[in-house]
C-alpha cells in the first residue's frame, strides 16, 4: 500500500511539470501577410436590357385592366416583329391599383374615395444586337409601352473576361506583396488563403421619358462594361 501512494504522488506532481513543458513548446503561428488584388477589363458591351412598362387607367378594375391587355398585347406584336424572340421578353411586374381622391379633409370630414384604378404592367426586354437598340425601343413605344424605365448594358458570356481579370488581379496582389515584404527584408512564402469577389460594371446609360415624345428610332451610346475582380490572399513569410 505504501509503494502504491508513493507512486500516485510521484504521478500527480509530474502532471504539472509536463503539462507546462508542453506549453512551452507549442509552434508559434507561422509570420503571414494579407494583400487584396484587383484585375479590371475593359470591353465594348454586347448585350441590353430595357425595362418598360404599359400603365391604364379605368373607372373599374376590370376595365382599367383590359385596357392594358390590349396595349400591352401590341407591345409584344411590335417587341416580335423587331426580331425579339420570346425568350428574350419576361413580365417583371404587374399590379393593379385604386385610383384615390384627395387625401382625407378635416374640413370637410370626408374619407378619400376611389375614382378608378391603375394597371400596370412591366416588361425586361433583352436585346443581343445592339446595333438594333433604338429601333427596338422605338418599336416598343410606337403603341403601346407608355414607360421606359431605363436601359442597361451588359455581357453575354462574361466568363472569359472575367478569367482575365482574375489574372489580372492574383498578379496584382503578388507584386503589392513582392513590394512590402521586400521593403520589409522578407520574402514571400506559400500561399495559405485566396478569396474572391467579383462582377462586372461600367457606363450605364440610364433613362426615363413619357413614350409620347418618341417617334423616331432612339438614339442609344453603348460605352464600355468593366469587368471587375478582387482577390485577396495571405502568404506565409518566409524569413
Amino acid at each position: 500500500m505504501r509503494v502504491l501512494n508513493t507512486l500516485l504522488l510521484a504521478t500527480a506532481l509530474s502532471l504539472p511539470v509536463a503539462g507546462f513543458a508542453t506549453a512551452q513548446t507549442l509552434p508559434l503561428p507561422p509570420a503571414s501577410i494579407t494583400v487584396t488584388g484587383e484585375g479590371r477589363v475593359d470591353s465594348p458591351p454586347d448585350m441590353a436590357t430595357i425595362s418598360l412598362g404599359v400603365t391604364t387607367q379605368g373607372t373599374s378594375a376590370a376595365e382599367a385592366m383590359a385596357a392594358n391587355s390590349t396595349q400591352l398585347a401590341a407591345v409584344l406584336a411590335n417587341l416580335k416583329a423587331a426580331g425579339i424572340e420570346d425568350r428574350f421578353i419576361q413580365t417583371s411586374g404587374l399590379s393593379l391599383n385604386p385610383n384615390w381622391s384627395n387625401s382625407y379633409s378635416n374640413e370637410s370630414g370626408q374619407a378619400p374615395e376611389i375614382m378608378g384604378y391603375v394597371a400596370s404592367n412591366n416588361l425586361t426586354v433583352q436585346v443581343n444586337t445592339l446595333d438594333t437598340l433604338g429601333s427596338v425601343l422605338d418599336a416598343a413605344v410606337a403603341d403601346g409601352a407608355n414607360t421606359l424605365n431605363g436601359v442597361t448594358f451588359g455581357l453575354q458570356e462574361p466568363k472569359p473576361l472575367l478569367d482575365e481579370a482574375r489574372k489580372r488581379a492574383v498578379a496584382d496582389a503578388k507584386d503589392r506583396a513582392t513590394l512590402l515584404t521586400g521593403a520589409a527584408g522578407v520574402t514571400v512564402g506559400p500561399i495559405m488563403t485566396i478569396n474572391e469577389s467579383s462582377g462586372y460594371t461600367g457606363p450605364q446609360p440610364m433613362f426615363r421619358m413619357d413614350a409620347s415624345v418618341a417617334s423616331e428610332a432612339v438614339p442609344v451610346a453603348a460605352g464600355q462594361v468593366s469587368t471587375l475582380v478582387s482577390v485577396t490572399v495571405t502568404w506565409e513569410i518566409a524569413q
